[in-house]
């Protein structure tokens, strides 16, 4: 008896979020409230990570805002950031970075795996490194633990992928 699967990742596009740094310095560029400030988005898509530059703490919580606007109308999670806190740079300005997140972690991994187990299915979940692998003979089970979890308000993006 054939066994069906998929696999729960965490993944960022980076191409996406590339794309949505762009549309946010668009943005800086045309608002009024940043004329004439030295305000910047920052992107280095090999280090994941994401860095603001701005005049005061209003600007930075604006600059952030316009950012996690992009990214939710590229379809971005604004879960998959990690906000470091904000850190005094050169005369006076304050810097934030901004970690991108991808893969699932070890003890969220096992958390995931509990939340699974305790929907009482026929169903295994294996941790494969910064995945989890789900399997069982019956497809409407998978598509159960699909539903619940896209359901659910946890910490991380899920993606679902390789669903065989």
């Amino acid at each position: 008896m054939a066994n069906f699967s998929f696999d729960i990742v965490s993944e960022v596009d980076l191409q996406e979020m590339d794309n949505a740094v762009n549309q946010a310095r668009k943005e800086l560029a045309q608002r009024y409230d940043f004329k004439n400030s030295k305000a910047s988005v920052d992107y280095d898509r090999k280090e994941k990570r994401i860095v603001l530059i701005a005049d005061d703490n209003f600007k930075l919580k604006a600059l952030s805002d316009i950012l996690l606007t992009r990214m939710g109308k590229r379809g971005i999670s604004p879960k998959s950031l990690k906000f470091n806190d904000p850190e005094k740079a050169f005369e006076g300005y304050l810097r934030q970075k901004l970690d991108i997140c991808t893969g699932i972690d070890k003890e969220k991994a096992k958390e995931l795996v509990a939340i699974i187990k305790k929907l009482g299915l026929k169903v295994q979940a294996q941790i494969e490194g910064e995945k989890i692998k789900v399997s069982s003979p019956k497809k409407d089970d998978l598509q159960v633990v699909i539903a619940h979890l896209r359901g659910l308000d946890f910490s991380l993006p899920l993606n679902f992928c390789n669903y065989r």
